[in-house]
């Protein structure tokens, strides 16, 4: 008797059926005898408080353990992929933690986790114009930075303000007394030789060869892979932090000035710097503060030769901690004043000259303020006294 095509659609469908019910029971059970694998590496090292990704497979829906050290951080079950995650704060103690993955019997055990503060070296006005420009073309632009740039590259960030155009173009502001300006290749060395990843233009000499020299020290800057805070091609530029992320640890750089020639503050479409008016820095420092971990607020303020920190210095700084900033640091006074430790907070109100031309007393005495820093704010400082030599600061040992 013949055998009704209907009948024989019936049989192909469910041979059909049986093979894929046995493929997918074929590949369960080669995912649940899949070993344990670790498919992230550690990073080279990571902040206190920072947050430690890991991912990696093993047998489905299998219970999963993190070890950093000698304490379980984490569980989490594996999914029918048998794939896994965590994400993790590292430990707030530096040192080495053992890190293991434990599933069932098996054990993977990708690295130590190495847990350090990330150091940030902060200094005072560099220019490079004046008495600068005059060392640089008989030395040559990595002169001035010659006793420095160790102790600047050994950092993990390099921060500074720079007073002055660095071009070849512009002309002096008419009337101003003091007006700065210098090679791109001093701004190369600076990079380059001393390590500096950032520097403000919140300050009162930015432009002091016109906009056209502003904005070719933010190109020329931008060319050499330093970051500018605190001046831009319009207000809304100039407002922007800078983030660097360094050991897991986003930064973020703001600067303001409250020494304002005229002209000089930026606006809608006008390049310039940014004012220290209250309400800039409380709304810059919480918007950069949603976007980091830890915010650096560098300000241009006080009274030149000043040292101790006027009543405005200390108004603009409550602000900004009061918005969310961990560091606050301040420039213009050309002396040193005072450095104070808040808790996991500090404020440095003058970090005074460093590459600059400095004579007269008090205005040589300099140093290279060493900020250890995790995910809590400041776990650490050090200040590392140095006198300038002329143009030249120069590490007293």
């Amino acid at each position: 008797m013949a055998v009704s095509r209907k009948v024989v659609a019936a049989v192909l469908a469910c041979a059909v059926a049986l093979a894929a019910v046995w493929a997918l029971a074929e590949t369960r059970s080669a995912r649940a005898q899949e070993p344990l694998a670790i498919h992230s590496k550690l990073p080279p090292w990571s902040a206190p408080g920072t947050i430690l990704r890991l991912r990696g497979r093993t047998a489905t829906e299998t219970a999963v353990e993190l070890w950093i050290g000698d304490r379980r951080r984490a569980t989490t079950t594996s999914g029918t992929g048998g794939g896994f995650a965590f994400r993790v704060r590292v430990p707030w103690t530096r040192g080495r933690y053992p890190v293991a993955v434990v599933a069932g019997e098996a054990r993977a055990a990708p690295g130590a986790l190495r847990v350090r503060p990330l150091t940030l070296a902060a200094v005072g006005d560099v220019t490079f114009g004046d008495g600068v420009a005059t060392a640089i073309a008989r030395h040559g632009p990595r002169w001035p930075w010659r006793s420095v740039a160790p102790a600047l590259r050994a950092a993990d960030l390099a921060l500074a303000n720079l007073e002055g155009a660095v071009s070849t173009r512009g002309a002096p502001v008419p009337g101003k007394l003091y007006t700065f300006r210098g090679p791109p290749s001093a701004l190369r060395a600076a990079a380059s030789f001393a390590g500096i990843d950032i520097v403000s233009l919140a300050n009162n000499h930015s432009l002091d060869y016109g906009r056209t020299a502003f904005l070719d020290t933010i190109a020329t800057a931008r060319r050499f892979g330093v970051r500018t805070v605190g001046g831009g091609s319009s207000l809304t530029a100039a407002r922007r932090p800078a983030i660097l992320k360094r050991g897991g640890l986003r930064v973020a750089f703001l600067g303001f000035s409250d020494v304002r020639p005229l002209g000089f503050d930026a606006g809608a479409g006008r390049p310039g710097t940014v004012p220290a008016f209250s309400e800039i820095v409380r709304a810059d420092v919480r918007g950069a503060r949603r976007r980091a971990d830890v915010v650096v607020a560098y300000f241009h303020w006080g009274i030149e030769r000043s040292t101790v920190p006027t009543w405005r210095q200390r108004d603009l700084a409550q602000t900004a901690l009061d918005a969310g900033a961990t560091v606050v640091l301040g420039a213009h006074p050309h002396v040193l004043q005072p450095i104070e430790r808040r808790g996991r907070r500090l404020v440095a109100w003058s970090l005074g000259n460093f590459v600059f031309a400095a004579h007269s007393p008090g205005t040589t005495r300099t140093g290279i303020l060493r900020i250890r820093l995790g995910a809590r704010g400041v776990v650490g400082t050090s200040f590392r006294r140095a006198r300038i030599d002329w143009v030249q600061p120069r590490l007293v040992r």
